[in-house]
């Protein structure tokens, strides 16, 4: 029987010549070619609800600009209001700066979903032929195909690993930036990055099933519940087999991705009260 894993990937998938003007000796890491994967994955999701609902093109381009950067701010912004909070007090021009220019260095997924939801919030004020959960119901599956993307850069990166374990599809990640190239250092972990990817995946594909059998008279609301519940469901009880992000995490009952998890199921069910309430099919 297989003991675990050994997982020695680089997060860089290659570095461009020295030769090259402008990009020589920049690397192309695996974290940023699935963050893009992510948008473009979307686009592809969106672009196709879209054209089978009737409406334009033009929208799903917009809609597409506004998640980008909302979802860049609003996750840069969430790590460090809920990871390192006395960096931004201390130095509030850097974090600025910081937010906006790449790598980026600390995402966070519920800043992500903050920033979503006010990013539409504008949009539909402007395409007012849509309502709000119109969108949100359409976009959702692109953000759970995407956050398997993300999950799958965190594996190659060797960063969010899970605590150690003794089951058969362990990993060990000897790249693991924690360990300071300490391979005695080394256990086998839950590969917890690989658990979130496919519950994203299988997510996806549920929210399409639910999509595909009405299309545009799909309950309105019913996606985004669902969404909301199950995803941040998962989150909270993966953080119990995951690594504390922070450290001022280690004293806390529960840490500040299940804190943060907890109004993101509240609010999940308040959508689904309201769309079974209603039953409006869009």
């Amino acid at each position: 029987m297989l003991a675990y894993i050994d997982w020695f990937t680089s997060s860089d998938i290659f570095t461009f010549p020295e030769s090259l003007p402008l990009i020589g000796g920049l690397p192309v890491r695996w974290y940023g070619v699935m963050f893009a994967t992510a948008f473009l994955l979307g686009y592809q999701v969106i672009s196709y609800f879209f054209k089978k609902e009737g409406r334009p093109l033009e929208q799903a381009d917009e809609l597409l600009l506004y998640a980008m950067i909302a979802t860049v701010l609003g996750a840069r912004m969430g790590h460090y209001f809920f990871y390192e909070y006395p960096t931004l007090l201390s130095n509030p021009g850097h974090f600025f700066w910081s937010m906006i220019r790449p790598p980026y260095a600390g995402l966070a997924s519920h800043g992500a979903a903050i920033g979503l939801f006010l990013a539409f919030y504008l949009y539909v004020r402007k395409h007012k032929d849509i309502s709000y959960l119109y969108v949100t119901d359409r976009v959702v599956p692109t953000v759970a195909l995407g956050g398997a993307c993300i999950r799958i850069g965190n594996l190659m990166n060797s960063e969010i690993v899970g605590k150690e374990t003794d089951v058969p599809w362990a990993f060990k990640f000897y790249n693991d930036p924690s360990l300071n190239h300490d391979y005695f250092a080394v256990v086998p972990r839950h590969p917890a990055q690989l658990y979130e990817a496919l519950s994203c995946i299988v997510l996806f594909v549920i929210l399409f099933m639910i999509w595909n059998k009405k299309k545009e008279k799909t309950q309105e609301g019913l996606m985004t519940g669902v969404f909301m519940v199950v995803l941040f469901i998962l989150r909270f009880f993966y953080e119990f087999i995951k690594e504390n992000q922070v450290s001022f995490e280690d004293g806390m009952s529960l840490n500040m991705g299940q804190w943060l998890s907890i109004p993101a199921i509240l609010f999940g069910l308040g959508v689904l009260w309201y769309s079974f309430k209603n039953k409006k099919a869009v």
